[in-house]
């Protein structure tokens, strides 16, 4: 199996995004795995600028955040590498201008594209599942001087850092082809300063209800 099939798979046994939120919205954001919990798109704002010209969304799954950031006047690119995914979003999001969805590897996007953006992010997405150390320089590269990167993803277990994976079928079968990069708030900090960015926000953002996990959230800006 690969890695791209491995998603389509994940697709398949996920339900089908809500259609509106509470509020009657058809698109909204949403950083963590909670239900409208947590801050808004405004994370992607640089100082002294209001939402960003261009945005790329690593990770895109069903499309609905990149979707937002375009239906308030952002040029944006939906990145995944799924093809059950970008089908569904491209068949929910197709009539929203200004939106463009692409099917690729993050790393060799980012690789290939000349394009620069005022902010790349992803949500539980490709920056979970790509060493840092491969990942970061390549979005630096392609960030406006005072662009945002921000991500999120589940937070780490206590005492396990670095590349983890992750085996199925109690340990028979085929080897595990999938891997995610674990660290706490402090280490998120200082890996994103030694990659040249500055102004380095890592937390971990409390569920909404208590007890329940929390969701770590990072926020940095180019230099």
């Amino acid at each position: 199996m690969t890695t791209a099939q491995f998603w389509g798979d994940y697709a398949q046994t996920k339900p089908s995004p809500r259609e509106t939120n509470a509020a009657g919205e058809r698109t909204w954001f949403n950083w963590t795995q909670y239900p409208e919990h947590g801050p808004d798109e405004e994370i992607l704002c640089r100082q002294g600028f209001g939402m960003p010209e261009r945005a790329l969304e690593l990770g895109c799954g069903s499309g609905r955040n990149i979707a937002h950031l375009a239906s308030r006047g952002v040029t944006s690119v939906g990145l995944d590498l799924s093809d059950v995914q970008l089908s569904r979003a491209r068949a929910k999001w197709g009539d929203v201008e200004r939106l463009h969805f692409v099917q690729m590897e993050a790393t060799e996007f980012l690789g290939k594209t000349e394009d620069r953006y005022d902010a790349v992010f992803s949500i539980f997405g490709a920056l979970w599942f790509t060493d840092p150390a491969v990942s970061l320089p390549l979005v630096h590269d392609h960030l406006n001087p005072g662009g945002v990167l921000a991500f999120s993803h589940a937070p780490a277990i206590d005492g396990c850092y670095g590349a983890q994976g992750a085996y199925k079928g109690r340990f028979a079968g085929a080897p595990p082809i999938l891997r995610r990069w674990a660290y706490t708030p402090q280490m998120w900090t200082g890996i994103l300063l030694n990659y040249g960015f500055m102004d380095v926000s890592a937390v971990i953002l409390p569920a909404p209800h208590a007890g329940d996990l929390g969701t770590l959230h990072v926020r940095a800006v180019r230099i």
